[in-house]
């Protein structure tokens, strides 16, 4: 079976195509051929060594990956879903060791796996699990009420684009940043206003809303630069884990490794996408042997929509 990882932390280079073996599920498991698996900033970072120190226990060859999309192909004896062969399905991967989504074939527990909304491709199903799930994560952790107003910082990201039309389902008010060249983008996810981005992301949210907004989402991890836009006593969320104490501010962790198993929220993220409430966005797509350019593109900065992987 072919996958995609590398044995030596280092560059994009050091991303080759593996001969693994294919697993077999057992109980409680399904067996997914992999047609897509989308290329995400974790993916690089885990191949540039930013995460080694909690890889160093586990043997290489490491294989990135947390989004995938494909058919089921087998079912573990004694599993209880309504899941069948042949069906199409996506989920997210909770990628250790050579256990990535950059494989042709994963074996995954059932209820981390659901179907793919209908009228989509695989390699557009690929981009919505993890993105999803973690924009699902951070609104839940704010818990927000319609009516309040959500900051959204890296707006144009995939993140950044679920975070907003999830929230303007759920009535909030949303203020995000963007480029010049982002801004229509930005719009079109249901923004109400766009600021522009930059170091000085605090001072613009506070012009429009002076006393401060009730929730932040922090897309671009801009943290103590961010979190001056936040009223006293209200909520920030961060992708990687910063926090500070600072004017009864709650801060939020955003691992979405908690919501590897809720098949249920992925199901319906597959609604709104089906009902046009959340939109999928493919970059490019890149072979298997391409991965090292598909990495260099996304490093380099500047890409709407996620680059996917095509086994």
């Amino acid at each position: 079976m072919r996958a995609v990882g590398f044995y030596e932390f280092g560059g994009p280079e050091v991303l080759q195509v593996l001969d693994l073996p294919e697993g077999q599920p057992g109980t409680g498991q399904v067996r997914v051929r992999v047609h897509a698996a989308t290329v995400n900033p974790t993916d690089t970072l885990l191949r540039n060594g930013s995460r080694a120190q909690a890889l160093r226990a586990i043997p290489a060859p490491h294989v990135p990956g947390m989004d995938v999309a494909g058919v089921i192909d087998a079912i573990g004896p004694g599993t209880t879903t309504d899941l069948a062969v042949g069906d199409q399905v996506m989920a997210m991967v909770d990628n250790q060791g050579s256990h990535g989504g950059y494989r042709e074939s994963i074996v995954l527990s059932a209820d981390a796996v659901a179907p793919i909304p209908e009228g989509v491709s695989l390699v557009e199903a690929a981009t919505l699990p993890m993105n999803g799930l973690t924009a699902r994560q951070t609104l839940d952790q704010l818990a927000l009420q319609a009516g309040q107003t959500l900051a959204v910082t890296g707006a144009a990201g995939c993140y950044g684009g679920y975070v907003i039309q999830l929230a303007k389902q759920a009535g909030l008010r949303v203020i995000a940043d963007a480029s010049p060249a982002d801004e229509a983008l930005v719009r079109s996810f249901g923004a109400d206003v766009v600021v522009p981005r930059g170091a000085d992301i605090a001072a613009q949210i506070r012009q429009v809303m002076p006393h401060g907004v009730d929730g932040l989402a922090d897309g671009s991890y801009q943290c103590e630069q961010a979190m001056g836009a936040v009223r006293d006593g209200g909520g920030f969320a961060t992708v990687r884990g910063w926090s500070m104490q600072e004017r009864g501010i709650v801060c939020h962790a955003t691992w979405v490794r908690q919501y590897n198993h809720r098949a249920d929220v992925l199901r319906q993220l597959r609604q709104d996408v089906h009902k046009g409430l959340i939109t999928l966005r493919v970059a490019a797509t890149y072979a298997p042997e391409q991965a090292g350019e598909a990495h260099r593109r996304l490093e380099a900065g500047g890409t709407r929509g996620r680059l996917v992987l095509v086994f």
